[in-house]
Formats: C-alpha cells, structure tokens, sequence
C-alpha cells in the first residue's frame, strides 16, 4: 500500500509533460477553409496529442510550401497541382494529408460582363495570385476553347481575386474559390459566375492537403496533427452551428457575413479522412501534367505523396 500511495504521490507531483511544437503555413489569411485547424486548436485537440502549434498566414501565398522544403516550417497548407509543380522542381515535398478533398478553384467572371464564354478571353487579362498552379489548370480550360495561354495576359493580383474583377483591373481571375469569392461578389452586390474547373478538361484533385519536408519531418508528430483535424472534422459535420461559432470566435475578423456564407459552403468539401490518399488522382493529375507539356515526364506517387496510416 505504501507504495501504491508513493507512486500516486510522484504521478501528482510530475508536471506535465511538454508539448512537442509544431510551425504549420497556411496558404492564405485564416477562412472557412482552414476550419479543421481552428476548430482543433479551440477545442484543444491539438493538446489533447501533445501538440503546440502554432498556425502562421503567409504574407506571399506562394511562399510556404517552398519555406517548408527549406526547412522553416513543419507543416504547409498547400494545393495538389502545386505539389505536383514542386516536385518536378526538385523541392523535396511529400503531401502527407488532405484539408479539402475537391476542386474549389474556379475560373470567375462577371455575371452580366462580357466575358459570357471562355472563348472570349483571347486578348483579355486574367488574374491570379499563385503562379505554376493557376497557369497549369488555365492552360487546360482555354485550350479547350481554342485560347492559347499566349493569348491573355496575367496579372498578379495577389490576394485582390474578386477585388480586381469588380474593379474592372481584369476580364477575370483564376484561383478564387467558389466558396469564398462567389460569396464576396454577392455581398458586394456585384454577381460572379464560375467556369468550374473540373468541368473544363481539368481532372479531379484535392484542393487544399497538407505538405511537409520527408527528409525532416516527424511522422508521429505529423500523424498526431492529423488526427487532431480529423477529430475537429468530425465534431464540424455533427455540429455544424456550434464549430462555427467555435471559429468566429477565434479571431474577431473572422465574424462577418462572408465567413458565415463560406462557412456553409465548405463544410461538404472537408476531408473525413485526412490520411486517407487517392493514389488515382495523383496518376491522373500527374499525367495530364505531363500531356500538357507543364512538366517533364511522370513521377510515381510515391515521390508525391504517402499515406501515413497505412504505413
């Protein structure tokens, strides 16, 4: 007995075990579509698998993949045909999980301007905020209507998408997502329309996953996170009133009119399996890439991405 109570007594004075840090990059400023991340951190899932992470929007869009690879990061929020890009660049970069697991990227217009077909941005300008990434999937949408990506001039925008379609700056943009900028132009009270990109010759792919160094990471750190979100993932789907005030909550900007219409639109399009890969859309996507001509031959999956729960 006494050393039952002595071994009770040491347990209660132990301090608590130190939580193992983590530095995840976002792709952009905190939205809807980072809600599994939010929502794990708020509701201490991340703690929960000894974790401290700590979450960090980018400046540049384009950047956090590639501080990742340079070893500045744990984890990078980051888009499947980026991925493919970047390994055909030699960045050493696995994708290791996914946040969005369909399309959101969209080619917008204005509802009522003149661009009423994508035939008719030839000579147009087009905006874009992630070079590699937009000019791959463009390159396939206007082929298909005859337009050469020679034809239309590019124009970083940055983080303006649907700010430099109203304001006349462009004919359109590509990257703005159908859950988040459609929803701003109407708040706005200026109407898009979508030119959706898996209906326009691009495959199927996952919109946002996780990417991170193979050659530094922490596979039980890495898979710990993910679990977290999937839990977070889970709690969103069966309280999806409650996880959004959760997310409102964690900053104050976050409360507006666009989160809460975005909110709704992304809660379908979260991955319940944030391990789980699709080798085939990684095949597929890898050689439309390579069919049109944006990169240099195949890459196996394996060298692309890895399923970290099936190991």
């Amino acid at each position: 007995m006494k050393h039952l109570i002595t071994a009770a007594a040491l347990l209660v004075a132990t301090p608590a075990l130190a939580q193992d840090k983590m530095t995840l990059l976002l792709d952009w400023f905190i939205n809807p579509d980072h809600g599994p991340i939010i929502v794990a951190e708020e509701l201490g899932y991340f703690a929960e698998q000894g974790l401290e992470v700590e979450i960090i929007a980018p400046a540049d869009p384009s950047a956090p993949p590639k501080l990742v690879a340079a070893g500045q990061g744990d984890i990078a929020v980051s888009y499947q045909p980026s991925q493919h890009l970047h390994v055909a660049e030699g960045l050493p970069l696995i994708r290791v999980g996914t946040l969005i697991a369909t399309p959101l990227n969209c080619l917008l217009v204005l509802k009522d301007g003149p661009i009423q077909e994508i035939s008719q941005l030839k000579g147009g300008t087009i905006g874009f905020s992630v070079a590699g990434v937009e000019e791959a999937v463009l390159s396939a949408m206007l082929g298909r209507h005859g337009v050469a990506l020679d034809d239309v001039e590019m124009v970083n925008v940055n983080f303006s998408l649907s700010p430099s379609l109203m304001s006349g700056q462009v004919d359109a943009v590509i990257g703005a997502y159908r859950n988040f900028e459609l929803n701003q132009m109407e708040i706005e009270g200026v109407e898009g329309r979508c030119f959706y990109v898996e209906e326009e010759g691009v495959p199927t792919y996952d919109e946002l996953i996780y990417v991170a160094n193979p050659d530094r990471m922490d596979t039980d750190q890495v898979r710990r996170f993910l679990r977290a979100t999937e839990l977070a993932t889970q709690y969103i789907v069966n309280n999806p009133e409650a996880s959004w005030a959760l997310f409102k909550g964690y900053a104050p900007e976050l409360d507006d009119a666009l989160n809460a219409k975005a909110w709704v639109d992304t809660l379908p399009r979260f991955a319940l399996r944030p391990e789980a890969l699709d080798e085939g859309r990684y095949t597929r996507f890898e050689a439309f890439l390579s069919e049109s001509g944006l990169v240099e031959g195949t890459r196996s999956v394996s060298a692309l991405a890895v399923d970290l729960g099936a190991e």
